[in-house]
């Protein structure tokens, strides 16, 4: 059903959407196949940070690893085993995620956490993990961090931050970048970022100059002087980085925006963003046009069991899942929390119809990146 609601955000939307979901269909979060006659249902768990920074992201995602479980179980799950999609939500704090985290812990027939999301809560929960000491395979998390050194027990498969940042500014090096401008979408967001995106500037030699909106973005877009770098990066979500751009919209010099994997493009032409700016938003999944295997069979499968607009989030969830269960379907023996973390440490490299997942030095299983890119006129450029 289509989200459409006069005077509503779109993050009211989704919380809305959320509240209905969890309240009209509580078995879609826990899906336990056609019949448990194999045995007890495997669990694997879902942590998603539902707080309005970033129930946007997570909801999209979460929606791509609910299909990709429907669709592994309706094929019989992982050697015959139903598998129930555990998603525990959070709402952004400290004591929520150890909330989620402990039911995880204290779920005996859970043998992997997959997908957390988003950022921030990914890094937690790698964090708190280690720190209680709980030997249990993170896989596939929305971790974005390049900072974030990745143990043994953390398996992210998505490009980071700094490679994200690195395949956007190639092309725009070539016209001679020297000075990138940052503009974060609200102090919680320049609190969690701006050493990392220090660092990545200091990396790539170029000069930094930081901008935070803190609730006034598109004055912020008004205020902007002709010394203010051509080039700005934005690090905030998708209503944000609309609103800066309706500000954007009145500077008289040509501005290009880059912006990172957690903003949704379609959305942002379909909530109001000036065509003034180009956006060019980069993404660790392959396009949604894209005519490899895993892209196609996530839009079968979501077409089939939901009626929700392909997004990259939500094929970045999708492939989580699908990586979560092509190793545990590898694993040698009985299935158990200990025999699933050694088959993920094996960091084997495997070929998800296109997607490939390779684990460098840093432990980090891909680099992949692509970007789409919104025209003058208004369209959108793959």
């Amino acid at each position: 059903m289509p989200l459409v609601c006069p005077g509503l955000s779109r993050r009211q939307l989704l919380q809305r959407a959320s509240l209905l979901a969890a309240g009209a269909a509580p078995a879609a979060w826990a899906q336990p196949g056609k019949s448990a006659t194999a045995g007890r249902p495997l669990v694997v768990a879902q942590v998603v940070d539902f707080s309005p920074a970033q129930q946007d992201v997570s909801r999209d995602f979460l929606v791509g690893s609910r299909a990709a479980w429907q669709d592994i179980n309706a094929r019989g799950g992982i050697r015959g085993r139903p598998v129930q999609h555990l998603a525990l939500e959070t709402d952004g704090t400290a004591a929520s995620l150890r909330s989620a985290l402990d039911a995880v812990k204290n779920n005996p027939f859970c043998v992997a956490l997959s997908g957390s999301v988003g950022d921030e809560l990914a890094g937690q929960a790698a964090a708190l993990l280690r720190q209680d000491g709980l030997r249990l395979a993170h896989a596939a998390p929305w971790l974005q961090n390049s900072s974030l050194e990745v143990d043994e027990q953390t398996f992210p498969i998505f490009a980071s931050r700094q490679e994200q940042i690195a395949h956007a500014l190639k092309t725009l090096a070539l016209m001679g970048l020297r000075t990138l401008g940052a503009v974060y979408g609200s102090t919680r967001d320049h609190a969690a970022y701006h050493v990392e995106v220090e660092r990545i500037a200091s990396q790539l030699q170029l000069g930094l100059q930081s901008f935070q909106g803190a609730g006034k973005l598109r004055l912020l877009g008004q205020q902007l002087t002709p010394t203010t770098p051509a080039v700005l990066l934005f690090v905030g979500g998708t209503p944000e980085l609309a609103e800066f751009t309706q500000g954007l919209q009145r500077q008289a010099r040509q501005r290009y925006l880059v912006a990172l994997a957690d903003v949704n493009l379609q959305t942002l032409l379909q909530m109001g963003a000036a065509r003034g700016a180009p956006v060019i938003a980069t993404q660790p999944v392959p396009l949604l046009n894209a005519g490899l295997p895993i892209v196609r069979n996530y839009r079968d499968t979501l077409a089939r069991l939901y009626d929700e607009a392909p997004t990259p989030l939500s094929l970045a969830g999708y492939i989580a899942a699908r990586y979560t269960f092509e190793v545990l379907q590898a694993v040698d023996g009985p299935l158990t929390r200990q025999s699933a973390l050694a088959a993920f440490q094996q960091r084997a490299s495997l070929d998800l119809g296109g997607f490939r997942v390779s684990f460098n030095s840093q432990r980090r299983g891909s680099s992949y990146v692509t970007q789409s890119m919104t025209s003058s006129d208004g369209r959108l450029v793959g």
